[in-house]
């Protein structure tokens, strides 16, 4: 697989590049950013996936996460990829509504038609991108952890809890812990997947958890200035359903803080450090 270099900037020692490549998941073309911090010639580094939340691109969490100084001391890879498909043949919501469509790809494998041809969001974070990116980085693909915000908490749950052992740490700030019941869920996993509810559990993480599904251990960080949290991310429901699983889990709700990367910035280094420990070799 190949990729085009879109930018690549020295910082903290490493390189922080944005690439673009043509998805065969989506059948579009992708951006995506990669920080590689400094390494001896040769080694092999874990890997950090960061799954960004509605409306984002690669570019939030790039230009905003203050991510770099910690991947630097702890050499940690850190891989940002977009949200969803995008491009001229690309459906987007009717309304051009922020909650569906482009910058809303809710990490599914879509069915519903036009949906269903390019957004393959599951199938490309799971399977291509971590292909592309084993092929040209010196990633140890045995000591992957995978995080993400909003929508990308969602995404980086319910992909953790699907792939069993995958993942070695997962982590989420503000996540949307149950789209089976909010707003955002229910028109995102409608949207795509159709009206039967049966085939939306495998994109819930508290339903995944209580059909089973185990992490080694799982850490939260939630706003309680949050405005999204009482409607859309219920943050409660999660903590039910790893009380009741016996799910191990660091649910942490932080007094003051909002929806907003001052929020993710400010815990970005305690998620990272959370991660380095259980990257170990």
């Amino acid at each position: 697989m190949t990729f085009e270099t879109v930018s690549t900037n020295t910082a903290f020692g490493g390189v922080q590049g944005v690439y673009k490549h043509h998805s065969t998941a989506t059948g579009t073309d992708m951006t995506f950013s990669v920080y590689v911090p400094p390494h001896a010639p040769g080694a092999k580094l874990p890997v950090i996936w960061y799954l960004s939340g509605l409306t984002c691109t690669h570019a939030n969490v790039t230009d905003k996460g203050e991510f770099r100084r910690v991947c630097s001391e702890l050499g940690l890879i850190f891989v940002a990829p977009d949200t969803s498909p995008r491009g001229e043949n690309v459906p987007d919501d009717p309304d051009a509504a922020y909650d569906f469509g482009l910058g809303a790809g809710f990490y599914v494998n879509a069915l519903v038609k036009p949906f269903a041809e390019h957004y393959r969001m599951r199938g490309y974070i799971e399977s291509e991108l971590p292909a592309l990116v084993a092929e040209h980085f010196p990633v140890d693909m045995e000591r992957q952890g995978i995080m993400g915000h909003s929508m990308g908490g969602h995404g980086a749950l319910t992909i953790s809890l699907r792939n069993p052992g995958k993942y070695k740490a997962t982590s989420a700030f503000a996540p949307i812990v149950s789209p089976l019941n909010c707003p955002w869920g229910e028109k995102a996993l409608g949207g795509y997947l159709g009206p039967d509810r049966d085939m939306w559990a495998e994109y819930d993480s508290c339903a995944l958890i209580e059909a089973g599904a185990r992490l080694p251990d799982l850490l939260v960080d939630q706003g309680d200035a949050d405005n999204f949290l009482a409607d859309q991310l219920k943050t409660h429901l999660l903590v039910t359903a790893c009380e009741a699983a016996g799910q191990k889990a660091t649910i942490r709700m932080q007094p003051g803080y909002d929806h907003s990367y001052y929020f993710i910035s400010t815990f970005m280094a305690d998620h990272l450090a959370w991660h380095a420990e259980r990257l170990k070799a």
